[in-house]
């Protein structure tokens, strides 16, 4: 369950509970593949051979992230509250923003405004099984 996110220019802070089977590192695997599959699909249907892009890099070598992430577990509730400042003040320390609010791209309205953003948090949600019939 996602408790606190944001994304910015070039990377993601993301606050998650351990989930109850398996390992967070797959996790981070399957979000980080399944964006970066859509996101080069679209790019490269995009893409316009005689323009340069920020992605042109990402679609010669065929990927996005890069190979590792920084874990770190979270044991108390201040804890807990002390990475969720952290992560919602970060667009305003790299000054992309003057206030947590005004961010999109992040769990901070959540929190302080009951606003439902484009990521659930602290919501259970039951995994959904898609079957895809060929033929």
């Amino acid at each position: 369950m996602v408790v606190g996110y944001v994304v910015v220019p070039e990377h993601v802070y993301l606050l998650f509970s351990e989930p109850e089977r398996g390992d967070p590192s797959v996790v981070m695997k399957v979000l980080k593949q399944s964006f970066a599959k859509r996101l080069l699909q679209k790019v490269r249907a995009t893409a316009n051979p005689r323009q340069s892009s920020s992605w042109d890099s990402a679609l010669t070598e065929g990927h996005v992230w890069q190979c590792r992430f920084y874990d770190f577990v979270v044991f108390t509730e201040k804890k807990r509250v002390e990475k969720l400042r952290y992560i919602h003040r970060n667009p305003v320390a790299r000054g992309l923003v003057l206030a947590p609010e005004q961010w999109n791209w992040s769990s901070y309205r959540h929190y302080a405004e009951d606003e439902r953003g484009p990521v659930r948090v602290n919501e259970v949600r039951e995994a959904e099984l898609r079957v895809r019939k060929i033929g």
